[in-house]
């Protein structure tokens, strides 16, 4: 599971970064996190993403309860852009590898 998240940042890109990397380590301390990454646009340096994978859906929600995720993430996501976030994976390929294609959970 895919979890995208969008700023737009027009100023103070340094408290976002110190902020965002809290998130992340929140974050990665919870059952089920895979990985997580911070990126800003090479196009407009205002645009930044968090991208974190997770194990499953579930997983993700219950990070969103957990204490510290709570004092670190929420406020930050609170400040991202209003758009779907969460994302099931549905093919993937590793370098060198085949294409893998799995079935939606969605009903």
């Amino acid at each position: 599971m895919l979890v995208v998240t969008r700023f737009v940042v027009e100023s103070d890109a340094s408290g976002f970064v110190e902020r965002a990397h809290a998130a992340l380590g929140a974050l990665a301390a919870c059952p089920g996190y895979l990985r997580g990454r911070l990126g800003r646009a090479f196009d407009d340096p205002a645009h930044w993403n968090i991208v974190t994978e997770w194990a499953s859906v579930g997983a993700y929600r219950r990070a969103l309860s957990n204490f510290d995720v709570k004092m670190h993430a929420t406020p930050l996501l609170a400040q991202s852009l209003d758009e779907p976030s969460a994302f099931e994976v549905l093919a993937s390929v590793a370098p060198g590898g085949e294409l893998t294609v799995t079935a939606s959970d969605r009903a």
